[in-house]
């Protein structure tokens, strides 16, 4: 806990991944007193604690890494787990950060006092009261397992808690899931494996990581209309992929973008090799056979749910935040309407890499928490009440479409003054007007 000032007048950041990381970054550039607490031994969210040590990005570093700070020239366009804690552990300490950041501290309970602050429990029984509470504490925590008829009797690991080869060597192994760890996953059971058959209920779209020699996030592509994107990532596809059919994959029925694509094309490679085999939706299981939609059974040691995450916030109060099909109900990417002092940031994903648009957005933020001591009333509601602020659909993010947003906000955020006058002299019209009817209503009785 950083010394001097006290906790009253200090922010507390929560995560110190790699937006807990930018938006600390941010706060201090702008001068704003804070504390960073994560619950893990140190700096770099899951890239700390939640990945297996194979795995590699699968947005290009240029895509990924801060705008402010570049990635190291002698990592790959592919950094690995390794190379990106690296990476958010130097970035910590020349931004100075750890100063004002605490390990192994979690957050239990994180409720306003209804004075206008935020009261803060710590797992160990440390109580501490803020300004306000940022919230980073990611989407790739709160593991989501499949459903299906019947029970499994082998092994059931998610995708989490996978560390390596050594988790299935040996081993007759389905993954349910198609996404990036699952793909992943179904590769190394595939090799190491005694079988592999991996279980998907719709088609994905499989995106190669690279095309003409470039990272395809790397393509001059992300600033176009997003159905010019489309069809030009169509187009590639249809080159350097082909039918997905001929794979023995579905096709998608749903467009790009709608929801997360895979990168590369390593799991096609291991269909064509034979090493893994796709199957559709489970219809149920009977012990350690698993009976497919399609009619067809097989029989395993361990299913490997890869199968994503669930977006909650167990350290808030419940009906503080909606959560709506994963998606987080706040305007503006961070401000839930009616809570002052609370600001959930990250729970979205960038399609093609974070790094261009966190370090401009925490910049943004930072400058909004920072207007909120001018401000009546919560940075939310103010949004709330403009036409140009919806809530969002999605958890995907186009980051040059924000960028764009972004820098217009920068010029309308003094407007927000305006409108909180506005906002705060009408509410002040309707109490007195209230409370004179009930006045009058009581002088009549």
């Amino acid at each position: 806990m950083s010394e001097g000032i006290s906790t009253l007048e200090r922010h507390i950041v929560i995560g110190a991944g790699p937006v807990g990381l930018a938006m600390a970054a941010a706060l201090k550039h702008r001068g704003i007193p804070f504390d960073l607490v994560d619950a893990a031994s140190g700096v770099g969210g899951n890239w700390l604690h939640g990945v297996y040590r194979t795995a590699h990005i699968v947005s290009s570093k240029k895509a990924t890494e801060y705008t402010d700070y570049p990635m190291p020239e002698d990592y790959p366009d592919f950094p690995s787990a390794d190379q990106m804690l690296a990476y958010l552990t130097n970035f910590a300490n020349d931004r100075g950060l750890v100063a004002n950041a605490e390990f192994n501290k979690k957050v239990v309970r994180a409720e306003p006092d209804g004075a206008g602050h935020w009261k803060v429990k710590f797992e160990d029984g440390e109580e501490r009261t803020y300004k306000g509470v940022i919230v980073c504490n990611g989407h790739h925590w709160d593991k989501n397992y499949p459903t299906f008829r019947g029970t499994f009797t082998g092994e059931m690991l998610h995708s989490k808690d996978y560390v390596g080869p050594q988790q299935v060597e040996g081993k007759r192994v389905l993954v349910i899931g198609g996404g990036n760890s699952g793909v992943d996953m179904a590769v190394d059971a595939g090799r190491f494996g005694k079988l592999c058959d991996i279980s998907l209920q719709s088609g994905y779209w499989y995106l190669p990581k690279t095309f003409l020699g470039r990272p395809l996030t790397d393509l001059p592509i992300w600033g176009l209309p997003i159905f010019l994107q489309r069809a030009i990532l169509k187009s590639i596809v249809a080159i350097s992929i082909g039918d997905y059919r001929r794979y023995g994959l579905q096709r998608p029925k749903h467009k790009i973008f709608e929801r997360h694509p895979a990168f590369g094309t390593d799991l096609l490679n291991a269909i064509r090799l034979g090493r893994v085999k796709p199957r559709p939706g489970i219809d149920h299981v009977d012990g350690n056979t698993v009976t497919f939609v399609d009619g067809t059974n097989e029989t395993y040691d361990m299913i490997v749910a890869a199968t994503g995450f669930k977006t909650s916030f167990p350290f808030l109060p419940d009906g503080l935040v909606e959560v709506k099909d994963n998606v987080v109900q706040v305007y503006g990417g961070a401000f839930p309407p009616g809570v002052r002092g609370l600001y959930l940031v990250g729970w979205a994903q960038a399609r093609n890499g974070f790094g261009r648009l966190i370090t401009p957005l925490s910049d943004l933020y930072a400058r909004m928490i920072a207007l909120q001591d001018e401000l009546e009333l919560p940075l939310g509601t103010l949004m709330e009440s403009s036409f140009t602020q919806k809530l969002p659909t999605t958890h995907l993010v186009d980051p040059e479409k924000s960028r764009r947003e972004i820098r217009l906000a920068h010029w309308i955020l003094p407007l927000l003054k305006f409108r909180d006058r506005r906002m705060a002299r009408k509410q002040v019209f309707q109490q007195t007007k209230s409370n004179s009817d009930e006045r009058g209503v009581a002088t009549r009785i």
